[in-house]
């Protein structure tokens, strides 16, 4: 972990910075406000707002700080919908690393956060009235699951940090444990990975991206 130091981006919130990667795990923008954005609004609570259902399943691909895993969770007990979050991460993070975040304080949610963090690995945890965990330490690659989710949150290291997961089998292999109707959201907005979520069988679109960023995407499994 000495790889991964903490830094603070403009909105105040905290990110990390990987040193092996010469990469930050959020905007330098604001890591939560970028979380608010692409992953709550553009999805989360479209997905909710057009579809009215009694509960969500969730993959995560990319846990890092637990920031979207925590929004979630909030959104979750708000709103009154059950959510099941489960989330890819091979790189856990250290409690001197997760314990030093501020997004709990912001949020008022300290006792929630440490619980995601502490929690067993490989099991559906209880986090909250509303919200169940699953944190699974495989790579996107290997991670097989016979579940549908009816949202992806596709927060991978950028695709010219981390290549291999924005290859357009890897986006097949999502896109078939999508349910229909679901969503995919990212922050990337490149024109290949455009390219191959309509190659693989989504509907594709995009959006304005979180303060900072001109762009991200938003794809849909129809029905």
């Amino acid at each position: 972990m000495d790889q991964i130091k903490i830094i603070t981006t403009e909105d105040g919130s905290h990110s990390l910075y990987r040193k092996d990667l010469k990469e930050t795990y959020h905007s330098f923008h604001g890591a939560l406000q970028e979380s608010v954005h692409v992953f709550i609004n553009m999805g989360l609570d479209y997905f909710f707002e057009k579809y009215k259902p009694t509960e969500i399943r969730i993959l995560e691909v990319g846990f890092g700080t637990g920031l979207n895993a925590l929004l979630a969770q909030d959104f979750a007990e708000r709103n009154q919908v059950h959510i099941h979050f489960e989330t890819l991460e091979t790189m856990p993070l250290s409690a001197e690393i997760y314990q030093n975040l501020n997004y709990a304080d912001k949020m008022n949610k300290q006792e929630v956060f440490m619980a995601m963090h502490d929690c067993q690995w490989e099991s559906e945890e209880d986090i909250s009235e509303f919200y169940t965990l699953k944190k699974v330490n495989t790579p996107l690659e290997e991670y097989q699951n016979n579940r549908l989710f009816d949202l992806i949150f596709f927060d991978a290291f950028a695709p010219s940090k981390q290549p291999e997961l924005w290859e357009k089998e890897i986006l097949a292999q999502v896109f078939a444990v999508t349910a229909s109707p679901g969503v995919f959201t990212t922050y990337c907005a490149k024109g290949q990975l455009k390219r191959d979520l309509k190659a693989v069988g989504y509907n594709m679109e995009t959006l304005p991206g979180a303060p900072g960023k001109k762009e991200m995407v938003r794809a849909e499994k129809k029905a």
